[in-house]
């Protein structure tokens, strides 16, 4: 039954989603062309709060757990698992104090109104999964952005969607790189809860009436572990906080 009701209302979230792609595309433009950096991201940050809106017409609600937690005035590292692309338009807004920057795949970084220009512009970087040469780099160079502005990385060390909510397996290379380039920084382990549910039919219909949890864990200083540990606390602390 509710797969059956969710046929409509889909089709409304969709129309809205993309209107506010499309509305904000132009927006964004503006705003890194004319005012830079500081524009731009208000710009994006509202993009995402229209984003969230829109997934209340599903029935979606939101909740993050622990973020005072969180240090201010200093590195971050975001290491989460990942389920949809919810998880990202909730931290972008819910987040937004920490300027989150992406660790994404190239292939977003066209082709999609509002996404990818801010993808392209916005501070995250694009990587190739196919070619790690070119990823290195990449990754290193946000690990020095962050290090320098007191900004935020987030890195899915799962390295794609999670369809079920089961974790896979963690990556450590891209965090390791993180780490490495952000010494100051501190490694905030995330567990992202009932994503995936949104998208259990696929992109259509969508699942209605979800609520997502967004459980921060013990922030990890960079400085007082060496990698494997801290590699190991991070995925231990995300795998706990998941309920399937």
């Amino acid at each position: 039954m509710q797969k059956l009701i969710s046929y409509p209302i889909s089709v409304i979230y969709y129309l809205c989603f993309g209107l506010t792609l499309i509305i904000f595309h132009p927006i964004q433009w503006v705003c890194f062309t004319v005012f830079g950096y500081q524009a731009h991201k208000k710009s994006v940050d509202y993009l995402n709060f229209f984003l969230v809106k829109c997934t209340n017409l599903l029935g979606t609600t939101y909740k993050f757990e622990n973020v005072e937690a969180i240090p201010k005035n200093a590195p971050l590292i975001f290491v989460s698992n990942h389920q949809s692309m919810y998880d990202i338009i909730a931290m972008i807004w819910f987040f937004r104090r920490f300027h989150c920057k992406f660790v994404s795949k190239k292939e977003l970084g066209s082709g999609i109104p509002s996404v990818s220009y801010n993808l392209r512009h916005g501070g995250s970087v694009l990587i190739d999964r196919k070619d790690p040469k070119q990823a290195i780099p990449a990754i290193k160079g946000l690990g020095e952005y962050i290090e320098k502005h007191n900004r935020s990385a987030v890195i899915f060390p799962e390295g794609t969607r999670s369809k079920t909510g089961v974790p896979k397996a963690f990556s450590q290379t891209g965090l390791k790189i993180l780490c490495k380039n952000a010494p100051s920084g501190y490694v905030v382990p995330i567990s992202v809860n009932n994503s995936w549910k949104i998208v259990k039919y696929g992109f259509f219909p969508l699942g209605l009436g979800n609520r997502l949890t967004f459980v921060v864990h013990e922030p990890i200083a960079v400085k007082n572990y060496d990698f494997a540990d801290l590699m190991s606390k991070t995925e231990t602390a995300v795998i706990q906080g998941i309920k399937i």
